[in-house]
């Protein structure tokens, strides 16, 4: 083998070494993990992706343990919440303590999901409310059978839209911050952004 060929497989590996790995946990254990699922393929991102039931305050805990037991091997740890009724201060505060980012939705995280076909709407308090706004824009969504392809076209500018939401307002979410990981851990190499593979 030329050394050239050395060379550039050298560079290729080591730039594979230094991608991100991203340790997701999501309280959704359906809409979220088809959704990340697809995202992951899409950017062929380095990203583990769990589903845990339960407060925000708990997938914190749980997020962190798995953090722990598998020492080295994440360089970031999220944990996707929605609002609905928890108290998100608590687990803000616990996620800060640990060294965890939270990517909160409120309400929901369907309101993540809005950005992709329009921007977004006024004030909803309640997962209903999101989910008839997103069902007018994509007939016939499921929440219990994402089909990623749906929505993987419109994911920068879902990400412009939402970037430009007041994180204080309800309804906002702060996906588009974790989304911007997986792309930027994104084997370059391999994928085009925005073309599923």
């Amino acid at each position: 083998m030329a050394r050239r060929e050395n060379s550039a497989r050298r560079a290729v590996d080591r730039r594979r070494r230094e991608r991100t790995h991203l340790l997701v946990v999501c309280g959704g254990e359906k809409t979220e993990i088809d959704y990340f699922a697809g995202l992951k393929q899409l950017y062929r991102a380095r990203a583990t992706v769990k589903p845990k039931g339960g407060s925000p305050l708990k997938l914190v805990g749980y997020a962190a343990r798995l953090r722990d037991q598998y020492r080295e091997e994440f360089d970031e740890v999220w944990c996707v919440v929605d609002v609905d009724e928890f108290d998100i201060e608590a687990a803000s505060a616990e996620a800060d303590k640990l060294g965890i980012e939270l990517a909160i939705s409120d309400p929901c995280f369907e309101f993540w999901l809005l950005p992709h076909f329009r921007d977004p709407c006024g004030p909803a308090k309640a997962r209903k409310e999101i989910a008839g706004h997103l069902t007018k824009c994509l007939n016939g969504y499921d929440k219990t059978r994402l089909n990623f392809a749906h929505f993987a076209p419109a994911v920068p500018v879902a990400i412009e839209r939402a970037r430009r939401i007041d994180p204080a307002s309800n309804p906002s979410t702060g996906v588009w911050r974790l989304v911007d990981k997986f792309m930027a851990s994104a084997d370059v190499g391999d994928t085009v952004r925005g073309q599923l593979p």
